[in-house]
C-alpha cells in the first residue's frame, strides 16, 4: 500500500507539483519525487498526463466472521450519559438494516440503569462492574474493551464523542488495527456491501464527507451528543444482561485517578438545555456577560457563547455553543444554524436589511426567535446594549 512513480513513464513535466496540497512533490533530475507524509489523496494521479503515478491501496476484504452492532454506553457515577440512549436508538436502526443484534457494553461500579438500555432498543447488555472502573480509567477501559471486541467480533462499534470517548476510543481502534471516524453527523448502511457509511463535516464544515472502512473490522465511529434523537423507551421490552468478569491483575495501568472534581459552576448544561441565552464579541467585555448570566438564571436556561469570547478568556470553554462546539437539545437552535436556516427567507433578509440601516454600527445587535419552519423567520427584534 502506497504511492509510486514510474521512472520510465515520468517526463519531469511538473504537472503534479502544484496540485499536491501538502507540497510534497518536487522534480529532481527531471523526475518526480514524492516525500514522506503523503496522504494518498490522489490529486497527483489525476494531474499526471502520462499515467506515471499510481496508488496501491489495500483491497483485502474484511473478515466475514464479524457480526453485530455494539454501542459503548458511557456512564458516570452509575448514571448513563444521554448520548448512550441516543446511540442505542441509532444502533437499533443500523442493526435492523443489517439483520443482526444490537449489544451495549457498559463499564462501571454499581450500574443500576442497564434495563434502560434494553428499553431503548438493546438486545443484550454486557456489564463489566468493578471498582477499578468507577473513575473511568482510560487505560483499563480501552484494554478491556479491545479484549471483548476480539472475543465477540462485532462488525460495528459506536461511541459518544465525549471527553472520555475522544480519548479512549482511539486507543481501542489502534489496538484493534482498524479505522475510526470521529464526530459523525450521519450513519447509514450500505446493504449490498454491509458497510457503515459514516458522514462527517470536513474542511471546516464546507463539505460533508462520507467515509467507509471496507477492509478492517470493526467499523468504528464516534458521534457527538445531540446529533441523534433518542426514542421513548419501551418499558416491557425484554433483553439479556450478561455479567462479564474482570481480572484486575491481568491488566495494568500506568495512570491512577486521585480525585474527580465535579463542575458545579453551571446549573444548566448546554447539552441538556431547551433554552440558551448566548452572547458574542459584541458584548464588548467580560463583565457584560454577567447580565446574560443573570437572565439565564431567571429563565432556567443555559449560558452560551460564540468562540471569540472563549478565546479572550471571558468565559470558560464549556459555555461555547454552536455547530462546531456543544450542541443543545433538539429544538433549541444555535445562532449559526438558525442564520443558515433563514438564509433563503426573503422576509428575513428584508427585515435584517431595514433594521441594520436604522441602527448605528456600534449598536447592531439582533435577537431572534426561531419558528417551527426552517425556511421562514417569524419576527426579528432590534435591541441595544448599554454599558
Amino acid at each position: 500500500m502506497g504511492i509510486h512513480v514510474d521512472i520510465n513513464k515520468c517526463t519531469g513535466c511538473g504537472s503534479c507539483v502544484p496540485v499536491c496540497p501538502f507540497g510534497l512533490i518536487e522534480i529532481r533530475g527531471e523526475k518526480a519525487h514524492i516525500s514522506e507524509g503523503c496522504t494518498l489523496c490522489g490529486a497527483c494521479v489525476e494531474a499526471c498526463p502520462f499515467n506515471a503515478i499510481s496508488i496501491e491501496r489495500e483491497t483485502a476484504e474484511a473478515d466475514s466472521g464479524y457480526r453485530g452492532v455494539w454501542v459503548f454506553a458511557e456512564q458516570h457515577g452509575g448514571v448513563l450519559k444521554g448520548v448512550s440512549h441516543e446511540l442505542i436508538t441509532k444502533g437499533r436502526e443500523l442493526a435492523d438494516a443489517l439483520g443482526v443484534s444490537l449489544d451495549a457494553i457498559c463499564f462501571g461500579e454499581s450500574i443500576g440503569e442497564a434495563a434502560e438500555l434494553v428499553a431503548h432498543g438493546a438486545d443484550r447488555v454486557f456489564l463489566v462492574e468493578d471498582e477499578a472502573f468507577s473513575g473511568n480509567n482510560e487505560e483499563l477501559l480501552s484494554r478491556r474493551l479491545a479484549g471483548l471486541v476480539r472475543e465477540h467480533k462485532p462488525e460495528i462499534l459506536l461511541a459518544g464523542a465525549t471527553a472520555l470517548g475522544r480519548s479512549m476510543i482511539p486507543r481501542v481502534a489502534a489496538a484493534l488495527g482498524t479505522g475510526l471516524t470521529a464526530d459523525c453527523t450521519g450513519l447509514e448502511i450500505d446493504p449490498e456491501k454491509r458497510l457503515l457509511l459514516q458522514t462527517r463535516p470536513a474542511f471546516g464544515g464546507n463539505i460533508m464527507a462520507t467515509i467507509v472502512c471496507p477492509a478492517r473490522r470493526p467499523q468504528m465511529a464516534t458521534v457527538r451528543p445531540r446529533v441523534f434523537k433518542k426514542k421513548e423507551p419501551v418499558i416491557d421490552r425484554r433483553g439479556e444482561t450478561v455479567k462479564v468478569d474482570f481480572n484486575r491483575e491481568m491488566i495494568t495501568s500506568r495512570t491512577r485517578i486521585l480525585d474527580f472534581v465535579e463542575d458545579v459552576s453551571r446549573t444548566v448544561r448546554i447539552e441538556d438545555a431547551d433554552v440558551v441565552v448566548a452572547g458574542g464579541r459584541g458584548l464588548g467585555k467580560a463583565e457584560n456577560f454577567a447580565l446574560l448570566s443573570e437572565l439565564a438564571d431567571v429563565m432556567g436556561a443555559a449560558l452560551g457563547s460564540s468562540r471569540p469570547p472563549i478565546d479572550e478568556g471571558w468565559l470558560p470553554t464549556p459555555t461555547r455553543w454552536g455547530k462546531r462546539a456543544r450542541r443543545s437539545a433538539p429544538g433549541c437552535t444555535s445562532p449559526a444554524a438558525y442564520r443558515a436556516q433563514c438564509s433563503t427567507s426573503r422576509e428575513c433578509r428584508r427585515l435584517i436589511s431595514s433594521w441594520q440601516s436604522m441602527m448605528t454600527p456600534q449598536r447592531r445587535y439582533l435577537t431572534w426567535r426561531p419558528t417551527a419552519s426552517s425556511a421562514t423567520c417569524s419576527r426579528w427584534y432590534p435591541c441595544s446594549l448599554t454599558g
